[in-house]
């Protein structure tokens, strides 16, 4: 599979509430034909996902906006949140080729866009949810204390 060119975004866009969360966000381009598919897996959630998009909901994490089944780029994320360029994956049953694909995909992000890719598996989120939050919550902070780096 060859690697897409770099690109720099160089501009920025405001969230379409006008800045709720208090800032400016990247926008990230992406391909239009991805919009149904994400629709139509947001009806359409895991358990593990919807697990997750509770725990997102949270109180602790009220200051941050996630979007499920975001379009970024060429592919679809399970969950966004602009305001910290924070992708959350949840991997089902991979194998090596799929693994393969993962990491390129969060490698593109990374380069292009800047954004961080934190991966867990169906397993942990429906087996291990107490662990998963306390994993997001520590890596948001984490992302948090980070300067903004906007634009190129």
């Amino acid at each position: 599979m060859r690697t897409p060119p770099l690109i720099r975004v160089p501009h920025l866009t405001p969230p379409p509430d006008k800045g709720r969360l208090g800032g400016v966000y990247p926008y990230i381009p992406y391909k239009r034909k991805l919009k149904e598919y994400a629709r139509q897996n947001r009806k359409n959630p895991t358990q593990a996902e919807q697990k997750m998009w509770n725990i997102l909901r949270r109180e602790q994490f009220k200051r941050y906006k996630f979007t499920r089944q975001k379009p970024l780029d060429t592919f679809i994320a399970d969950f966004y949140c602009a305001q910290l360029l924070l992708v959350i994956e949840i991997d089902g049953d991979t194998h090596a080729q799929q693994e393969e694909y993962d990491a390129l995909r969060s490698d593109i992000l990374k380069a292009r866009y800047r954004i961080k890719v934190i991966r867990y598996t169906n397993l942990d989120v429906v087996q291990n949810i107490d662990g998963v939050y306390e994993d997001i919550y520590k890596q948001i902070r984490n992302l948090d204390k980070r300067p903004q780096q906007h634009g190129s």
